[in-house]
Order: structure tokens, then sequence, then C-alpha cells
């Protein structure tokens, strides 16, 4: 059963950083882009960042320059390093590739 799962998240003061992992299981995602989303309290679900198979990355505007996605093929990993932390940044973050589906999710609470 391919899956992937999420890890990271937390509870940070603002201006402070996290690093969110998404574990992929049950096959190999090298191939695939992998997505990370957000969603807040009352919000809708977000884009976050993009990365390729071939290691192109994308970000919403409202995270560029504070995060930064990457992926690590050997370990089946890709990361979401989180910097400069506001509190609108406080979310559940979820992971997705083709053919994986959606993770669970991490909560991420920034406080101020």
């Amino acid at each position: 059963q391919v899956q992937l799962v999420e890890s990271g998240g937390g509870l940070v003061q603002a201006g402070g950083s996290l690093r969110l992992s998404c574990a992929a299981s049950g096959s190999a995602f090298g191939g695939n882009a992998v997505d990370w989303y957000r969603q807040g309290p009352g919000k809708q679900r977000e884009r976050v960042a993009t990365i390729t198979s071939g290691g192109l990355t994308n970000y919403a505007d409202s995270v560029k320059g504070r995060f930064t996605i990457s992926r690590d093929n050997a370990k089946n990993t890709v990361y979401l390093q989180m910097n400069s932390l506001k509190p609108e940044d406080t979310a559940v973050y979820y992971c997705a590739a083709v053919g994986f589906g959606r993770g669970q999710g991490t909560q991420v609470t920034v406080s101020s």
C-alpha cells in the first residue's frame, strides 16, 4: 500500500523555524512531482510549494523567500523548510503526489 506520512509539525513562536518531512512508503516517488498544501482554520486549502521530479520548485507568493522545498530521493522523502514563521502560517500541512494521494497532515501552530 502506497502512502505518504507527514511529520515535523509543532508549536513555534513567530520568527521561528520548522522543517516538515513527507515520507513515501510502498513505492518510490522519485519520478513524481510532490506538493505541499495547507489549510488554516476557516481558510481554503492553499498550495504552498511544489517540487518536480527534476528538482524544479515553485512557491505560493505568501511563502516565497521564507519556505524551501527539497527532496532526497534516496530517502524517499520531501522536505519543507519553513523560516521566519508568522501566525498566519498556522495550518494543517499536507503533502500529495500523483499515485500516492494525500497524507494525514501535520499541525503547525505559530504563536505571536
